[in-house]
This record gives structure tokens, sequence and C-alpha cells, in this order.
């Protein structure tokens, strides 16, 4: 979806954000004229639907675990150019896109966490808990990004893409085994350790998160 050129300022620091850069505009400068961002956006959102069925489906057939992995890609590809695509070719519509956009993110989130709970192979307590912590650090985002009018896309050199790599990467490994021991305790599911795992980051990020922005906006309004 369009960016918010008019609204906020984008900071995105993720490891990959350089190289992912120059191939989003790469691709964005040579898509056919009739796709546009909405189509991107939809693509984004179905891609994530797809995902989270073809968990569901693979309680009874892992192999569905491969379409998994694709449904990712065509999420990235969907979801990270819908917006370069619009810097490109400048039609871009910044209130409508940060709407749409972050919407979309969230319904995604519940697809994906939904056919994972409904998997077997994450527990649906701890992908409930999941999809809680991560609707908390995205409502403290939209909180940060209206007051102080930058938007931050990655935590500690980690972003959405990341992420995505390293679920496609979990996923393809429960072809092989949905299990692991951590030392001499287990086994546990992988799933539900990586969602343990997300629970955690996500608890330290809106921590982080929230002093840092409370100490900025304290010190930009102190009273005389």
């Amino acid at each position: 979806m369009t960016t918010e050129r008019s609204m906020h300022r984008r900071e995105h620091g993720s490891l990959l954000a350089a190289a992912e850069k120059r191939a989003l505009l790469w691709m964005a400068r040579r898509l056919p004229y009739w796709v546009n961002s909405d189509h991107l956006t939809l693509l984004g959102l179905v891609s994530m639907f797809g995902a989270g069925m073809a968990y569901y489906a693979a309680g009874r057939y892992p192999t569905a675990l491969l379409f998994v992995v694709l449904a990712l890609a065509l999420n990235w590809f969907g979801d990270s150019l819908d917006g370069t695509l619009a810097r490109v070719r400048d039609r871009q519509r910044p209130r409508y896109g940060y709407y749409v956009d972050h919407v979309i993110d969230m319904l995604g989130t519940c697809f994906l966490l939904g056919g994972m709970a409904l998997s077997g192979y994450m527990s649906p307590l701890i992908a409930l808990g999941l999809l809680v912590a991560f609707l908390m650090v995205a409502a403290e985002v939209f909180l940060a990004t209206h007051v102080r009018q930058v938007f931050r896309l990655s935590f500690l050199r980690v972003g959405p893409t990341e992420l995505r790599i390293l679920l496609a990467v979990g996923t393809l490994y429960l072809l092989h085994k949905p299990w692991v021991r951590l030392g001499d305790m287990g086994p546990f599911l992988l799933l539900d350790v990586g969602g343990m795992a997300g629970i955690v980051g996500l608890a330290v990020t809106l921590i982080v998160s929230v002093v840092r922005n409370t100490r900025a906006l304290y010190l930009a309004e102190k009273l005389p």
C-alpha cells in the first residue's frame, strides 16, 4: 500500500533493509503498468490467509507446510512492494495507505496464528499469547507514530522480512521434526519454543519502546 510521505518519517534499520530496498526498486520499475499497489496489498492479505490455511491443512497433510513457505514469499512480495511501487509511480495516498496497510497486517497475523493454533504444531495458548503480544506492540507503534511522526519498522536489526525468513526456515524444519529438546528438558513443539521466544522478544520491544518514547515526549514537553 502507499507510503506515509506527508504524515511521518519511516525508519527501517533491519539487517536486510538496504538489499531489500534495492530489490524492491528493481522489481517496481519492471512491473506491468496494469499491476497497481492495491493489487499487491490484496496479494499480501490473501497470501497470509493462505499461509494460515496451509498450516491448518498441515495437521493432516504435512507437505502443506511447503505451501506455507510459498505463501510467506508471496506475502513478502505483496506487502513489501506495494509502497515501493506507489513511490516509484508517484501514486501515493498517505492516509489511505497507512490505514489499509496496517489493518491488513493485523488481519493477516490473525489468520496466520489461527492456522498455527489449529495445526497441532503450536499450542493454542501460545498462539493466543503471541497474537496478544503482537497487537500490543502494534498499538504502541501506531501511537508513537502519531505523536512522534516516526514509524519504526525494526527493532535490534530485525524487521518483518527477517521474521518471515525465520518462520519459513522453522516451517521447513517441521517436515523433518516438529519437536526439539532444550538441554535435558523437553521435548517441546518447535513452534511453541519459537512462539515463546517471540512473546519475550515482543515484550522486550514493547518495554524499550514505551520507555524511550515516554522519555522523549517528557523532555519535549517539559513543564516550566
